[in-house]
């Protein structure tokens, strides 16, 4: 996974975010309060004590404060967590758009990427309404499946849809982006989780749609270990799960051609968003949430800087 760590040790809280862990708890509210208060406590708990004369306009982090105020540029360089005192607060709306197209419904072992994407989804609702921002959510596969409109209050309405949530039929960006844009009433943060089976001119294209009225896009990027080696020990084939296609994989030059096109692939959608100002997170589901949570974090907080 990408992590934006400045001495590239382990991010503190990972304990508290384990995928498989959360997949034994029926509850989702239980994982986003967990996830993120725990992410959030495992950092304060890892500063150390004291404030250096070179943060003089920040103070100490403390629970319970807005975590929108974190300077999380002082906490790469020093492991400390500072709150920037004097910083006035700007409410956004938070968009969530969540694929539930057939193939997120994969797993070769522990969570899906559709579960990963709930806890995901539930633990960026969750810390949107700890920072007092309204939170949206649309659900999509080939069409819009389920749209919640933005407000602060909509936290536990969220979580019900996503705790019903099942994968749904074969994948199409254009449609359901094409709706959503249309309900983009002002200037907010899309965010998109997916597992962006699309090719990338055509996904690009998708997701240009939402720049409308100047909105900020974070991707998460989320993909299955086994989606990236192949590593099927004696499986002689493999089925599409949205078009029903099989393919033999049992040749190493197949299995060699295959990991080098998902390298590109990736690579291509990490250049193409790049050039259109469009944060790219990858997500390996088999990896804890810290990363993508820390990455989320400080996306956010540049783009607060840039405005």
């Amino acid at each position: 996974m990408l992590g934006l760590s400045a001495t590239g040790s382990q991010i503190p809280g990972q304990r508290f975010i384990d995928p498989n862990v959360l997949s034994r708890i029926d509850n989702l509210e239980l994982v986003a309060r967990g996830v993120v208060d725990g992410f959030i406590s495992g950092l304060h708990r890892s500063s150390a004590l004291g404030m250096s004369v070179d943060f003089a306009e920040h103070r100490a982090y403390m629970p319970g404060d807005d975590v929108r105020r974190i300077d999380w540029r002082v906490y790469a360089r020093s492991d400390r967590l500072y709150v920037k005192e004097f910083e006035a607060d700007t409410n956004t709306d938070l968009h969530l758009l969540l694929d539930i197209s057939r193939s997120m419904d994969f797993a070769s072992t522990g969570v899906s990427k559709l579960e990963y994407a709930k806890f995901l989804a539930a633990s960026l609702a969750y810390l949107s309404t700890r920072q007092r921002d309204r939170t949206a959510m649309v659900t999509f596969d080939n069409d819009v499946v389920d749209f919640i409109p933005p407000s602060v209050r909509h936290f536990e309405q969220i979580l019900h849809h996503l705790h019903r949530l099942s994968a749904g039929g074969a994948s199409d960006f254009q449609r359901p982006f094409e709706k959503v844009a249309g309900n983009l009433r002002r200037r907010s943060l899309v965010v998109l989780i997916s597992d962006l089976y699309e090719a990338p001119e055509q996904l690009l294209a998708a997701i240009n749609q939402l720049r409308c009225r100047g909105n900020d896009l974070i991707v998460f990027h989320l993909l299955d270990p086994l989606e990236l080696s192949l590593q099927l020990g004696d499986v002689s084939q493999v089925e599409d799960m949205e078009s029903g296609i099989k393919l033999p994989i049992a040749s190493r030059q197949f299995r060699d051609e295959y990991r080098q096109l998902m390298r590109q692939h990736r690579a291509e959608l990490k250049r193409k968003f790049g050039a259109n100002q469009i944060d790219y997170i990858f997500s390996d589901i088999s990896q804890p949430l810290d990363n993508s949570l820390y990455r989320y974090l400080s996306d956010r907080q540049q783009r607060a800087r840039i405005r």
